[in-house]
């Protein structure tokens, strides 16, 4: 596998969908942090997902994830999937994305690239160990992040 992007944009500013689950029950969430590099000899995607999002209860269940990445066009359809819960809404048919099973798991077909995660790794990011300006800027409401690691399986493009 070959991938060349720049990493330090890729999430904070084009933003990306992280995907978990199966073709008969999966959920997806905007995602702005995030990180590329090797692990324990793998190419490795890590993501971050708060205690309280649905797509936790997915990624927690689920041994696959992707993180897809759009054109600029889809900003405003990213926006929404980060803002709104599949709790609440049919986040899959109100966004006018198209579901697509890949590799024991989901994307959409307008994603302009996919990576396919096997899970590695899910760590709660303790409190304790954050600097005192983090938890004040970030976790006001103490809704910690849980970081998981995937060993990048495919790249989809």
């Amino acid at each position: 596998m070959n991938l060349e992007l720049d990493i330090f944009s890729k999430f904070d500013k084009q933003w990306a969908l992280l995907t978990a689950g199966d073709e008969n029950s999966f959920n997806t969430m905007t995602i702005s942090w995030g990180s590329l590099g090797t692990l324990w000899g793998k190419p490795i995607a890590t993501t971050y997902v708060r205690e309280s999002r649905y797509t936790r209860e997915f990624m927690d269940n689920n041994d696959y994830f992707t993180v897809s990445f759009y054109p600029e066009e889809y900003k405003d359809v990213l926006g929404v999937m980060g803002s709104k819960s599949g709790r609440d809404m049919d986040k899959m048919n109100d966004s006018g994305l198209t579901p697509e099973a890949v590799a024991n798991s989901m994307t959409f077909k307008e994603a302009e690239m996919t990576l396919v995660c096997k899970k590695l790794s899910k760590q709660l990011i303790e409190p304790e160990n954050m600097p005192q300006d983090v938890k004040d800027m970030f976790y006001g409401d103490e809704d910690w992040h849980y970081m998981y690691i995937g060993e990048v399986v495919d790249i989809i493009k």
